[in-house]
């Protein structure tokens, strides 16, 4: 561990130890489909992190396409069926 890392690491209030790293990446770990079905296989905190960013990209994207699937439909939609549809997205 670099002598710079070490310092901002132990600089502060507010100290994060292994332990919470380790426990905080096991959760991520359990909360990612793919990994949470391997659940068994022990990954590195890299590659959970990495998988981590990889699934909120792939969230976004489907916000995205479910966004304009939703736009497409408002606008193709009479205005009885707009008014119901924007009903159930605002419950």
């Amino acid at each position: 561990m670099s002598s710079r890392r070490s310092r901002s690491r132990h600089s502060g209030s507010s100290r994060v130890t292994d332990d919470q790293i380790n426990d905080l990446v096991s959760k991520l770990q359990q909360l990612l489909p793919e990994m949470h079905n391997r659940r068994s296989d022990k990954k590195s905190a890299t590659k959970v992190l990495q998988e981590t960013c990889n699934y909120i990209r792939s969230l976004h994207r489907e916000v995205d396409d479910l966004s304009e699937r939703l736009s497409e439909l408002l606008e193709n939609a009479d205005t009885t069926q707009a008014d119901l549809i924007r009903s159930l997205i605002m419950q």
